[in-house]
């Protein structure tokens, strides 16, 4: 019965994978294919989980980790970006 819920909610999350990767092409602006590429971090780490449960392998949460520290790390330089114009500031040789 687990198995099957499992493998019921990895299928809910590919075809909201796919709605969101059909938003990250069509979006209208910046900003929503930054917010439809976190939601695209947050269902892949969702994904990730749950096929680490139905394996019962835990050799994947480092995986989780990473997807979850790229997908912040992205998001900060995109806010940095909107804030400033640029990303990494550099400095004028004078």
């Amino acid at each position: 019965m687990i198995k099957i819920m499992l493998v019921c909610s990895l299928l809910f999350l590919t075809i909201s994978i796919f709605a969101i990767i059909f938003r990250l092409v069509k979006g209208p602006s910046a900003p929503d294919r930054v917010q439809a590429l976190d939601a695209l971090g947050i269902n892949l780490i969702s994904g990730v989980a749950i096929f680490s449960v139905l394996l019962r392998n835990t050799g994947f949460f480092e995986v989780i980790l990473l997807i979850g520290i790229l997908s912040f790390i992205g998001t900060i330089a995109f806010a940095r970006f909107i804030e400033r114009g640029v990303v990494i500031e550099r400095k004028q040789s004078e």
